[in-house]
């Protein structure tokens, strides 16, 4: 058989005051053509590195398009899209007859034009191969899961786990069911139920916890082939934003369906204590204080994550750091290229008056001026990334206002793993409070190393107060905004 693979992603913020264009797919080290699966392990290429492998194994013909994935920003630029979708098409054209289709795409990617892009590049590609070719989509859970995806795929599977460490997982449970459907062992159908919750969920605590390993305890019997929660991506204006449930089983749509409603019931019963909640800033910080274990209270600054399309530019828990006069506290990393270029230029060592963040408009507060001295200088700084990836920053400096130290980056990213301030010569171990610019993927690193981690809400382009975000395409209703969004329904 032959196995076509792709990768196109990135995550929209649509209230981001970033716009994404050509360089943010083609610019950096995530932008391969044909031959993604054949090089060092990043993000986008981790699908394609498993189904090459797997396929390659059983004797199959790999034939590879492209792979990009952008960091989150605001909305793709109408054209860039279209140029890279079609990209993907034209190899598929070429590559025909194929029999499986595999992509890997983000569920959360919005253009000019398309609210739906995942969507619009499966149904081209269904054009292409027709009803009798399988086609699979992984997608990232943060996704918006609609139908014009559900009846254009064979089979769509999301991953559990939040931080990202099972992208590897299910792109072999996609191999596997995909592969089975071609040669006709199952036949999979899909069933969603949208639970009309819009929120944020962590999987590493109760009881989102024990939902998750429930829900994949169901896998393997009675015909249910894979069961994926999509949490969604809360700060996109599109129709289909919010929590859903998806169920694939093998021939049975009543079974599937089922399913999807009786856990999407689950979660709404339990909808309370499964959104994650977020403390104030001073309040966060108020937690130096607190005693009990060894390291730093690793305070996660989420509001400013560039994993949501925030510019990661804030400088409001930095200000409150300095007006309380806390010392022993790392903060980073601040997305700010123009600092990183006037600390390149003055070099290790030197002291000066550095304007520190506050550059992209009013989700970035205004910025702050530091005497500053620079302790050590990258040019080509990383950081351990999601499933065993590598996350680039670019040129990078650390830099230090008395018992403060900041990491400033070139490359727009956020907080994974310690590494992000350890590779500069940072030490954690000794600080009071180490403040990530990360919503949770810093969770698996930066756990082992915290004495106790907290999230915060401050001023920055991810508000969590979803009742007022300024949706105008979603129809039905939905929690928190409306106490009981299935009141009206028969």
């Amino acid at each position: 058989m032959k196995i076509f693979m792709a990768t196109l992603a990135t995550e929209t913020n649509t209230f981001s005051p970033l716009p994404t264009g050509r360089a943010a797919f083609t610019g950096g080290r995530e932008w391969y053509r044909h031959d993604a699966s054949r090089k060092p392990t990043t993000i986008g290429n981790i699908p394609l590195i498993a189904w090459r492998r797997l396929g390659e194994a059983d004797g199959h013909t790999v034939v590879e398009s492209i792979c990009t994935f952008a960091q989150p920003a605001g909305t793709t630029l109408r054209h860039v899209y279209e140029e890279l979708r079609d990209l993907i098409l034209a190899d598929l054209r070429a590559a025909m007859p194929v029999d499986v289709v595999l992509l890997f795409m983000h569920g959360a990617m919005v253009a000019h034009g398309y609210d739906d892009c995942e969507g619009d590049t499966l149904e081209r590609a269904r054009q292409i191969v027709g009803a009798g070719a399988t086609i699979g989509l992984e997608l990232d859970l943060h996704c918006h899961l609609t139908e014009q995806m559900r009846v254009n795929a064979n089979a769509i599977i999301l991953y559990k786990e939040y931080p990202h460490v099972d992208i590897g997982d299910r792109a072999q449970e996609l191999y596997r069911i995909c592969l089975d459907a071609a040669l006709g062992k199952v036949r999979p159908v899909m069933a969603y139920h949208d639970c009309r919750m819009i929120g944020t969920y962590r999987p590493t605590q109760e009881p989102v916890r024990g939902f998750v390993d429930r829900m994949t305890a169901l896998e393997g019997h009675d015909g249910i082939l894979s069961v994926s929660f999509g949490h969604g991506f809360p700060w996109a204006d599109v129709a289909d934003v919010g929590s859903k449930i998806v169920v694939v089983a093998d021939g049975d749509a009543p079974a599937a369906a089922a399913l999807a409603r009786r856990l999407g019931e689950e979660l709404w019963q339990m909808r309370d204590a499964a959104t994650a909640r977020l403390e104030t800033v001073d309040a966060g910080l108020d937690g130096a204080a607190s005693g009990g274990g060894n390291g730093p209270l690793v305070l996660a600054d989420a509001s400013d994550n560039a994993g949501g399309g925030a510019p990661s530019d804030n400088t409001a828990i930095l200000r409150r750091v300095l007006e309380r006069g806390m010392t022993g506290v790392v903060v980073g990393c601040f997305w700010d290229p123009q600092a990183v270029q006037f600390c390149i230029e003055a070099g290790e060592g030197a002291t000066f008056m550095l304007r520190i963040g506050g550059k992209c408009g009013a989700a970035s507060g205004d910025p702050v001026d530091l005497m500053v001295t620079v302790r050590r200088i990258a040019l080509d700084h990383s950081q351990g990334g999601l499933s065993g990836g590598r996350a680039e920053y670019g040129p990078s400096v650390w830099v230090s206002a008395g018992d403060v130290d900041l990491v400033l980056t070139t490359q727009r990213q956020q907080v994974f793993s310690p590494d992000a301030f350890t590779g500069l010569g940072l030490t954690l171990h000794d600080k009071a409070v180490v403040v990530v610019k990360s919503s949770q993927h810093f969770q698996a690193g930066f756990a082992p190393v915290a004495r106790a981690i907290r999230y915060v809400s401050g001023p920055g382009a991810l508000s969590f107060d979803y009742a007022v975000l300024p949706y105008t395409k979603r129809k039905d209703p939905f929690w928190p905004r409306v106490a009981n969004p299935f009141a009206e329904d028969p």
